[in-house]
């Protein structure tokens, strides 16, 4: 059996993910027995201790508990929580990882998801330069970013139906040379079968559904799940109330975006407008 070598650097996760197969293995445990013993797959704890997924604070629990730990991997998942990420982040990227379909709208800024490196990276250097995180803080969320991505270039990806903010499309995150790169990678994305891409028009003014970044989730098992932020915190919402008003107002953003080939159209005569800047 080949046994894969782990890099504490490769993602903000990898080192509770090491942390987690030296404690399964001083208990002579394999991933699938662990797995049997808490209810969860060994798939689920392969991911997490390869640190390509972020470990819920139910399971961090339960294997602190089985592995008679002392706590570790929960005071490891406290301080990961309160360095890299804004409060109930990690639980949202616990739940996106499972999604089939996640349709994301954000304010002035790219979606994540879809951010190119260049840009995320710029978008994260302004952090650093106004001292709200460190420089490696900055570095570990970058890695946790591209590991979220990679699930979209997989095989089997979720179907992501993306709005994004006109605005988002025209601020000039890291300059012309980078806002090029990152327009041309949305074409690139609106030309997958997973994926449609609209843009909000800045036209739509105070007729725009909602005012703080929102993203739904559908769950494998079809429920709905919801998530929006604040300037420093973020929060997952399961009433199903409001995520039917949430999924009702999404529709209605949906509906008043640009249509698909005019969307298109923007982001590339937007990009042109960059390319003449550069």
């Amino acid at each position: 059996m080949n046994r894969k070598k782990l890099d504490p650097a490769s993602s903000p996760y990898a080192t509770l993910g090491i942390q987690l197969r030296r404690s399964r293995e001083a208990r002579g445990l394999t991933q699938t027995e662990l797995g049997e013993a808490i209810a969860y797959s060994g798939a689920y704890i392969s991911s997490i201790e390869r640190g390509i997924r972020a470990p819920s604070r139910r399971f961090v629990d339960l294997v602190d508990e089985h592995l008679a730990t002392g706590g570790t991997l929960g005071l490891m998942l406290d301080q990961l929580e309160h360095s890299i990420l804004i409060e109930g982040f990690p639980e949202y990227a616990d739940k996106e990882a499972e999604a089939t379909v996640i349709r994301p709208f954000q304010i002035g800024v790219i979606s994540g998801l879809l951010q190119t490196p260049e840009y995320a990276a710029a978008y994260e250097q302004a952090f650093v330069r106004r001292g709200i995180v460190t420089q490696q803080q900055a570095d570990e969320r970058m890695r946790f970013l591209l590991t979220r991505q990679e699930r979209i270039n997989q095989p089997s990806p979720p179907y992501i139906q993306a709005v994004l903010d006109e605005w988002s499309l025209r601020r000039p995150v890291g300059g012309p040379a980078v806002m090029v790169g990152q327009l041309a990678h949305l074409e690139e994305l609106a030309s997958r079968p997973n994926m449609t891409i609209q843009v909000a028009p800045i036209s739509l003014g105070e007729n725009r559904p909602f005012a703080h970044p929102v993203t739904l989730l559908t769950m494998p098992n079809r429920s709905l799940l919801g998530y929006s932020e604040s300037h420093l915190r973020g929060h997952l919402e399961r009433d199903a109330e409001t995520l039917a008003g949430w999924a009702r107002e999404y529709d209605r953003l949906q509906a008043e975006a640009l249509p698909l080939a005019a969307s298109l159209e923007l982001i590339r005569a937007v990009r042109k407008e960059f390319e003449s800047a550069h």
